[in-house]
């Protein structure tokens, strides 16, 4: 099983102003997973933006990168709201986990000490996954780790031991931004991969439209 790409209307940690001008040009590609970022558009936008993603079929991404219980607490509310699958990020809070848990919203946390913005991963390996176990036996039924983020240690080290020691899915998130990078990630096996900013600074097709990024990435995934 090839991991799934996950397109994110987003550069810089933000979703793009034309976040739904630019899924209108591509909604016909066979790409199925789709999200973007809790800032950045206001929230009726968002919802239409889900909306039409939905009329595609597509399984649909929010991501949080804030930090405080309150914060995270009103991404869930937002991700619920708006009639997202799956909310990603958020530091851990048991009441994000409680509020998600009889919802559709899948919730697939950080793991690690994630700060700043754009955000960057601290720990070390070992903190990190006994940290997603102990999330992993309360129930929380997948991840979001940042492991091209991570300042303490190798990252491909990270993602690899992070992996393979849980039973749930994974999704690497962040500077996924080269072919050399996706040919590491499909070794890594996690369920997901995103990639957002390198598709709009146009990394796979040099000059090339949003939509010609996604197409190379996705055939090049189907190679």
């Amino acid at each position: 099983m090839k991991p799934e790409l996950i397109i994110m209307l987003t550069h810089n940690d933000q979703t793009v102003g034309n976040a739904l001008e630019v899924f209108d040009e591509c909604r016909d590609l066979p790409v199925a997973c789709w999200g973007f970022k809790d800032i950045g558009l206001p929230k009726g936008q968002m919802k239409q933006l889900v909306s039409e993603m939905k009329k595609e079929n597509k399984t649909t991404f929010l991501e949080v990168v804030t930090y405080t219980e309150e914060e995270c607490l009103s991404g869930a509310k937002l991700a619920a709201e708006c009639g997202f699958d799956y909310l990603m990020g958020t530091t851990y809070y048991d009441s994000v986990f409680e509020l998600l848990k009889d919802s559709p919203v899948k919730y697939f946390p950080f793991c690690g000490k994630v700060s700043g913005n754009p955000s960057i991963l601290e720990g070390s390996v070992e903190e990190i996954v006994a940290q997603a176990r102990m999330m992993e036996s309360k129930g929380v039924p997948g991840f979001d780790i940042l492991a091209y983020r991570y300042v303490q240690g190798d990252p491909e080290e990270l993602a690899d031991k992070f992996i393979k020691a849980l039973k749930v899915p994974v999704v690497m998130a962040g500077s996924i931004s080269s072919f050399q990078r996706i040919d590491k990630v499909r070794e890594l096996n996690p369920w997901g991969f995103t990639i957002g900013s390198a598709f709009f600074e146009k990394k796979f097709v040099e000059n090339g439209s949003f939509r010609e990024q996604i197409v190379s990435v996705a055939d090049y995934l189907n190679r």
